[in-house]
């Protein structure tokens, strides 16, 4: 798990806490990004199967991760086990924020396609920094975990 709070970059003047306006109109939002053993791309409702079983799976490994307690999310306190549709609604939010570049929620997948973890770029509620950076991962086992995925990848 990655928690960054990013103070150096460039946001719109009126980007201030609580404005949609997160990053400057002229930003062109990745849309994909390619690594060895994993791709990230724009989170959305077309993962839900995939990243509702990978993440549900994994609510005690990443409860256990730093940067996800109910305080580090304005008091959110997922994950929490949700049906398969409740999942979907979640995306179609992610998906929605990207759009209006509020937010922007990245899955990613393994070479196989997999969801293996998601990162979360969203503004900072702090005021600490302009944006806060976290990665979740699922829990892999040693046997079965993939060449190449670590936490190191993302370093």
């Amino acid at each position: 798990m990655i928690v960054a709070a990013v103070s150096d970059t460039q946001v719109a003047p009126d980007a201030m806490p609580g404005s949609p306006r997160f990053v400057p109109d002229e930003f062109e939002v990745p849309q994909s990004l390619m690594g060895d053993g994993f791709r990230l791309e724009p989170l959305g409702p077309q993962h839900n199967a995939s990243d509702h079983q990978a993440w549900s799976s994994s609510i005690d490994h990443i409860r256990a991760t730093p940067g996800f307690t109910a305080a580090d999310w304005d008091g959110d306190t997922w994950p929490y086990a949700m049906p398969a549709q409740a999942n979907l609604a979640d995306l179609e939010m992610h998906a929605g924020e990207f759009e209006r570049r509020e937010a922007f929620a990245y899955t990613v997948l393994g070479t196989d396609g997999a969801v293996i973890g998601c990162v979360y770029i969203d503004p900072d509620t702090t005021g600490v920094a302009d944006a806060m950076v976290r990665l979740s991962l699922i829990h892999m086992s040693e046997p079965t975990r993939r060449r190449g995925i670590s936490y190191a990848v993302f370093c």
